[in-house]
Order: structure tokens, then sequence, then C-alpha cells
């Protein structure tokens, strides 16, 4: 039984185009000197991790731990909080949530209820 191993921190209120946050080695890195342990990597953003790479290869999904590892800090989530919001918004809310929506699905609520 794995038990904890120490403090973790969401990525997202990090990332950013400027390093050390452009990328995910690197914010492992940054995240592990400050004495984090675990990431809790936003799944929607590319420079934290590729998910759509990651739910077709364990290869990749090995890569990328052993990589986070190396800084210092494991995966302890992917989160979700984007996309799990814009699964179940509320019409009235469309308009305000388009800037988290794909580019192609921009203004179009009826297509992404399909």
């Amino acid at each position: 039984m794995k038990t904890l191993q120490g403090p973790a921190i969401f990525l997202a209120q990090y990332m950013g185009d400027e390093p050390p946050f452009d990328h995910y080695k690197t914010a492992a890195k940054w995240a592990a000197d400050l004495g984090f342990k675990g990431l809790q990597i936003p799944s929607w953003d590319p420079s934290a991790i590729d998910l759509e790479k990651a739910a077709e290869s364990k290869d990749y999904c090995d890569q990328y731990r052993g990589e986070l590892e190396e800084q210092g800090c494991v995966p302890t989530e992917l989160s979700t909080h984007l996309q799990g919001q814009l699964f179940a918004v509320h019409p009235a809310f469309d308009e305000v949530f388009d800037g988290f929506a794909p580019p192609e699905l921009r203004g179009k609520p009826k297509e992404r209820q399909e």
C-alpha cells in the first residue's frame, strides 16, 4: 500500500510562456527544488502533457513519468477541471466558457453536446 509521499502542487497556476513554466520538465524541476514531491497535471495544457498521446501510448506515459521522476517529482493526478466544465456547461454560460473550448467549437453549443 502506498502512502502519501509529500506535498504536491497544481501546475495549472504556473504554466505559461516563460521558463521554467513553459515545459513540464522544467516546471517539475522548479517544483522539486521547492520541496514538492508530486504534480497535479493540467491535462488541457499541451506544454504540461500531450493528452491525446497519453491516451494512445503506454510508452509515452512511462517516458513522461520517468522524465518527471528524473526532475524529482511524480504525477499525482491529471486535472480535467476545464474539460469537465465544458462537458456540462449551462447554455446561459456558454459564451463565458467559449474561451476554454477548442477554437472549432466556440460559439457552437449544440456541437459540444453531441
